[in-house]
């Protein structure tokens, strides 16, 4: 896009005539601009009052700083900075910009406050939670984390970036993170493995689902406004549509975890309680289960979504429109599709990994007589494993 601007603005040069000149000295003061955002520290509040926002009757706050930077190259300056977001005190750390142009002259402007010290207590407290009362599952499911995060990181995003498809690279992922987590935490069982196989499934299905969606519904993905920026950083070369069906699949492989495994885990209980069951009694009952959770996690699911969404909800509430004329808007239908197609998946999940797990677990009788129970091996401690 900026390409194309350039070139635009340069073709208008040569018709008015002797700015060409102007335009490379344009391009240079660009090029030679500094600008890095750098932590700095209150020193002294000069002004703290409420203020209304130009052109409406919506107050807001308005502090005067003064701040010295404390890293980059104008360590130890003191600077004068405005701050209308949010209330901060003296002492406190907080992130400005610092715009050097060619000429020599400085701008800072306030950023947001240093949230590090919060985010590590809470991240600490929550190590600590998972270390009291998670025992070693609880361990290990921190270690799973980690991991699909990794590869969120290392894998999803630099995929991403130069431009892969959305769909494959967040199907490839997230069967990834699917068997990365499921045996970490859950270890190298034929349950895992039969949960592992159904939500593998499930993401091939959803995805697909997803793609339907987005094409049908003609969702281009900018209703966010990060995917705009995105989009403005890449040139284009990243599909932002294609980024929204990637969304989708992330965002529900964490509900998708617990339902997999709950069924799996309830086939393998029900056979060894009670081994005479035929496959398609162990699969009924099963079902039974699954059925009973489902209705808890897609209401989850939903209300998680409208949870993220209640400050757009509450605005559109608010201004008067019909409800038809909102839910048409591409960032409320995104949602609702999100929303959608997610809990889509996580119904199909429950006979998909219920299936699998009663093909792989529960031996097949034949002529009614009810398998060995040789199967099962009992260790001294009271544990039964296959």
């Amino acid at each position: 896009m900026f390409k194309k601007i350039s070139i635009y603005l340069y073709g208008v040069g040569i018709v008015l005539g002797g700015l060409m000149p102007f335009s490379f000295l344009y391009a240079q003061e660009l090029y030679q601009d500094i600008q890095e955002t750098v932590r700095a520290k209150v020193i002294t509040i000069v002004t703290d009052e409420m203020r209304e926002i130009s052109g409406t009757d919506t107050p807001t706050v308005y502090q005067k700083l003064l701040v010295e930077v404390l890293e980059g190259d104008a360590s130890g300056k003191e600077v004068s900075v405005e701050n209308d977001y949010v209330r901060v005190s003296e002492g406190d750390t907080v992130y400005i910009h610092r715009l050097v142009t060619i000429e020599g002259s400085e701008l800072y402007l306030f950023s947001e406050p240093d949230r590090t010290f919060p985010l590590l207590f809470f991240s600490l407290l929550f190590v600590v939670v998972i270390f009291m009362f998670g025992g070693v599952q609880g361990v290990r499911g921190l270690f799973s984390l980690c991991g699909s995060l990794a590869l969120i990181i290392f894998v999803l995003l630099p995929a991403l970036s130069i431009g892969w498809s959305p769909l494959l690279v967040a199907i490839s992922v997230s069967s990834l993170i699917i068997v990365l987590g499921s045996y970490i935490t859950h270890g190298f069982t034929r349950t895992t493995s039969s949960a592992v196989l159904g939500m593998i499934c499930t993401v091939i299905i959803t995805g697909t689902l997803a793609y339907i969606s987005v094409e049908w519904g003609k969702l281009t993905g900018f209703s966010d406004e990060g995917a705009t920026f995105v989009n403005l950083n890449s040139k284009g070369m990243i599909d932002i549509s294609g980024l929204l069906l990637g969304g989708m699949l992330i965002g529900l492989l964490g509900v998708l975890y617990d339902s997999a495994i709950g069924q799996a885990v309830a086939v393998d209980e029900l056979y060894r309680t009670a081994p005479h069951l035929s496959r398609q009694e162990v699969f009924k009952k099963a079902t039974r289960i699954g059925r009973e959770h489902i209705g808890a996690l897609v209401t989850s699911l939903a209300i998680a979504y409208v949870g993220a969404s209640l400050s757009l909800l509450l605005l559109f509430y608010t201004s008067g429109s019909s409800w038809m004329e909102h839910i048409n808007r591409e960032v409320f239908a995104t949602e609702i599709m999100r929303t959608l197609v997610g809990s889509i998946g996580l119904v199909i999940a429950v006979p998909i990994t219920t299936c699998i797990s009663v093909f792989m677990l529960v031996r097949k009788s034949r002529d009614g007589v009810v398998p060995p129970q040789d199967s099962k091996v009992v260790h001294s401690h009271g544990h039964i494993h296959r």
